[in-house]
């Protein structure tokens, strides 16, 4: 078969819950592109606690971001190239949607009581669990940081916590198999008749007819060599990420009309907000040489969240950190800071950041990343900055406390020698990471919104029988990791599918 009544491109975090989901009405036919391979019975990508090892390997689209006027230039953002997305591929840290977030969308068919169901269909499809205890240096942690004004909590009850720490909750078995949205929700339909995934698929432009209705995709088969289409008879659903949804949207001739003529790219609708707006967690670090063997067996390794607000009166934090049982060199040796092969760590990092980049087009061949500037630590206030030293003194007040006394030789990175803030900025603008969080890239909007890409239904504004279900929607990041969220983001465009078909 040629032709579906649906054709989802991308089969990640969103578009395998949409696949599935739409799959369900033995009366329609589904068709999943995936540029990845599968993830069926592939161990390297289903046992979470190997994780790390996928980071820059074949399964990782490993995009670079372009230099930084006040950041790390030499970051790269990985972005999964497997069934499954993201959740396939980095770490299962599982947050519920935070109802504030979702109210300050202030959006249509958004708010915390129409996305609560969504989020409880989800939850009797994906695993999740609370992180065993099992960490005696984790525990430590957040013994000190109860002692600085952080308690210990749980996360996933329906209140925000705004200052707290806690184990996480995780989308994994209890034997370690991710729950990823390719494992809970495709692989027990895979022999459905009505739905094809075809791996190894490159999507490379978006069809069009004369009236700007959206009937099919143009996508390079495994071999590399043949350019193949599939037709869709109601809507094509674009579900690549926040960087790859917006590419593909240029590439088929939907974005700022300037820059799409400066690549060569025929303009079908110009709309400036596709690839702008881009958002990110960006990560500081600190790492201390470890006094005592650190653990040798995790879910994950980076088990445990720590929330605070950095003024009084937020109604969420403004600073998340995560606490990794091993050592995090990837950005830090490059500089000369030491490093081991028993230590721990915090990464502060800025939760509601108001630092905006951009996603473009490095040339109209498909094959060639997109150019991603996160333009990270940019935002006129330096709120950003704020956050971040807030982040890294509270790391080394946590570091200081009596309940890690045992457990610390010394701090590694940015080292006791960094006090000043600039010295403390330095360091960090060198040495940041990312969370692997990109979003809101062709953000959802209401109807007089001019930058919005889609609107409230998630269908792509000045064309017809296309939407987008993945990161790039989200008007802003979440406060928390947001792989959840963009499940609930596929549970919705199913919905809204169904209900239009």
């Amino acid at each position: 078969m040629s032709t579906f009544d649906y054709v989802i491109v991308g089969g990640g975090s969103a578009g395998c819950v949409v696949a599935a989901r739409l799959s369900e009405d033995p009366s329609v036919s589904v068709c999943l592109l995936e540029a990845g391979p599968s993830d069926v019975g592939d161990p390297k990508i289903l046992r979470l606690t190997d994780w790390m090892f996928l980071l820059e390997s074949g399964y990782d689209w490993d995009y670079p971001v372009e230099p930084q006027e006040r950041g790390n230039s030499f970051l790269r953002h990985s972005r999964a190239r497997v069934l499954g997305g993201c959740s396939s591929h980095n770490s299962c840290i599982a947050f519920h949607p935070v109802r504030e977030d979702l109210l300050a969308w202030d959006l249509p068919g958004w708010s915390p009581s129409d996305c609560a169901p969504l989020v409880e269909r989800l939850r009797a499809t994906v695993e999740i669990r609370t992180v065993p205890p099992a960490d005696t240096c984790g525990a430590a942690v957040l013994a000190a940081a109860a002692a600085v004004g952080l308690p210990t909590v749980d996360f996933n009850t329906g209140t925000t916590v705004v200052n707290g720490a806690g184990w996480f909750q995780i989308n994994a078995s209890a034997d370690g198999v991710r729950s990823s949205s390719s494992h809970a929700y495709l692989h027990p339909v895979l022999a459905r008749p009505n739905l094809t995934v075809v791996t190894d698929a490159w999507a490379s432009r978006v069809l069009f007819d004369s009236s700007r209705r959206a009937t099919g995709v143009e996508y390079l088969a495994a071999d590399r060599v043949h350019r193949l289409t599939v037709s869709a008879r109601r809507e094509v659903v674009l579900s690549c990420g926040a960087i790859d949804t917006p590419k593909l949207l240029m590439l088929s001739g939907v974005g700022p009309a300037a820059h799409l003529r400066e690549v060569g790219v025929d303009v079908l609708v110009d709309s400036p907000g596709v690839g702008a707006n881009l958002d990110d967690h960006v990560e500081g670090l600190v790492m201390w040489d470890a006094a005592k063997p650190m653990v040798t067996e995790s879910t994950q390794w980076w088990e445990i969240g720590l929330f605070a607000a950095t003024v009084p009166g937020l109604d969420r934090p403004d600073l998340m950190m995560h606490y990794g049982s091993v050592p995090f060199d990837l950005n830090t040796v490059r500089w000369g800071y030491p490093t081991t092969e028993n230590g721990f760590c915090l990464t502060p990092n800025v939760t509601r950041g108001r630092s905006r980049g951009t996603v473009r087009l490095r040339s109209r061949d498909f094959r060639d990343k997109a150019r991603v500037d996160p333009r990270y630590f940019t935002d006129a206030e330096g709120h950003d900055e704020r956050v971040m030293l807030h982040g890294l003194r509270l790391a080394r007040r946590i570091a200081a406390q009596p309940a890690l006394a045992g457990w610390i030789a010394s701090e590694l990175a940015p080292g006791p020698e960094a006090v000043t803030d600039d010295e403390l900025l330095d360091y960090v603008r060198r040495t940041h990471n990312t969370v692997y969080h990109p979003a809101c890239t062709a953000r959802m909007g209401r109807d007089d919104d001019p930058h919005a890409v889609v609107d409230t239904s998630l269908r792509v504004n000045g064309v017809r029988g296309l939407r987008v279900a993945d990161a790039s929607v989200l008007p802003s990041l979440t406060t928390v990791n947001p792989n959840i969220t963009v499940m609930m983001v596929g549970e919705r465009c199913a919905d809204l599918l169904a209900s239009d078909g």
